[in-house]
């Protein structure tokens, strides 16, 4: 009898031995499938086979723990370092799950090492994303580890696989100067190149900070959207459409890892921060650079660091 039950329970493992060998070949197989399909979807984005500024960056590398990521938003036309047209930084903490956002305005006015005061997103034009993370430790103390730089023309289709039935959104009058459609006031749900339109749009009062507030308000909903059921399943697709439209040093591995987790583990909702923060600017005009937003540093270094280490929910 003991003999018999030796043997079931050896038959057993093997049975569950190759259902977990198959469960392994079946979720590399689909994830391979729709990695490709998204690649598919993507088309030839400007960034493929584009990756040679990733060996000049120099941010310090962390395995696990507190990690800052630069993202930069092109409309580039072309040119080889054009100015960037969004400027954020993407913190991640992988121990409690938090999601935190800081926006630079592109017109804070910095010093950019070995360059002068300048705009901060003249800093990508004279040396690449490598420059900006120097000017941006150099003058707020954030210790960036890696960069993204994403092609607005890739925006458009992530959210259509992310959020297949759009976003609503709150448009507060006409948009249509320099997005090439038109978007009316009111309450409706956008997709992928009409809510492109709508984060891109800063020809009104508000100007680029109308502009970063929708940013912020669309990517926030956009986690959400990430956040809901079977999400997870769609980050092989994902990463094969955005391939194409960004140039980064995180590898692929790593950027499922994070997306996963973000995923999985539920984090709290995405906390966002404006700099330079209210009250601590100033608008001024220099000849050599044009209007600018002249800030008091002290105060949006101590911003950026309560923010930073705030644990609050």
């Amino acid at each position: 009898m003991e003999k018999v039950r030796r043997r079931r329970k050896v038959r057993w493992k093997r049975v569950f031995g190759m259902l977990f060998i198959l469960m392994i070949i079946f979720t590399t197989a689909y994830s391979i499938y729709q990695y490709k399909r998204g690649l598919s979807i993507a088309e030839a984005g400007s960034y493929l086979g584009n990756k040679k500024q990733t060996d000049t960056f120099k941010g310090k590398e962390v395995k696990f723990g507190k990690l800052n990521v630069l993202l930069l938003g092109s409309d580039s036309r072309g040119e080889k370092h054009s100015r960037t047209d969004s400027i954020m930084i993407a913190h991640y903490d992988q121990n409690s799950h938090q999601a935190k956002l800081i926006s630079i305005m592109r017109d804070t006015y910095v010093d950019i090492p070995g360059h002068g005061m300048q705009k901060i997103n003249a800093a990508y034009a004279f040396g690449g994303p490598e420059l900006l993370r120097q000017t941006i430790e150099e003058n707020f103390h954030i210790d960036v580890n890696y960069y993204a730089m994403v092609d607005f023309k890739g925006f458009s289709k992530v959210v259509d696989v992310l959020a297949p039935d759009g976003i609503e959104v709150d448009v507060p009058h006409q948009m249509s100067s320099g997005i090439g459609m038109t978007l009316n006031p009111g309450k409706q749900t956008l997709h992928g190149d009409k809510l492109l339109g709508y984060v891109r749009f800063r020809h009104d009062n508000l100007s680029d900070f109308g502009r970063v507030e929708r940013q912020q308000e669309v990517l926030t909903k956009l986690e959400d959207q990430a956040l809901s059921m079977g999400s997870v399943i769609k980050i092989p697709k994902l990463l094969g459409v955005i391939n194409p439209y960004i140039e980064t040093n995180l590898d692929s591995s790593t950027l499922f890892s994070l997306g996963k987790d973000l995923i999985t583990n539920r984090s709290s909702n995405l906390k966002t921060l404006r700099v330079p923060v209210d009250g601590s600017f100033t608008n001024e005009r220099f000849d050599n650079v044009g209007e600018v937003l002249s800030i008091n540093l002290d105060q949006n270094i101590a911003e950026i660091d309560k923010f930073l280490t705030s644990t609050s929910s």
